[in-house]
């Protein structure tokens, strides 16, 4: 499972950025946009990777999912 995963994404419309939003509330200012749901979902998941990674090389700590995923 890669780490991206392990988080919870919230998923909704934004009016404003006539998008769908994907939000990870665990990982202050990570989310993206997308034209579909499926799409923000994506792209979050890039932008996951990179906050991990830019987290892992500054030294900052890294929060533990709030959540656990369960997988069947």
């Amino acid at each position: 499972m890669s780490p991206a995963a392990a988080y919870p994404i919230n998923v909704f419309w934004s009016d404003e950025d006539e998008a769908w939003v994907a939000d990870v509330p665990d990982l202050d200012y990570c989310s993206a946009t997308g034209d579909t749901p499926h799409a923000a979902v994506s792209e979050v998941e890039v932008a996951i990777e990179a906050w991990l990674e830019a987290a892992r090389s500054s030294g900052w700590p890294i929060p533990a999912p709030s959540v656990r995923a369960v997988h069947a």
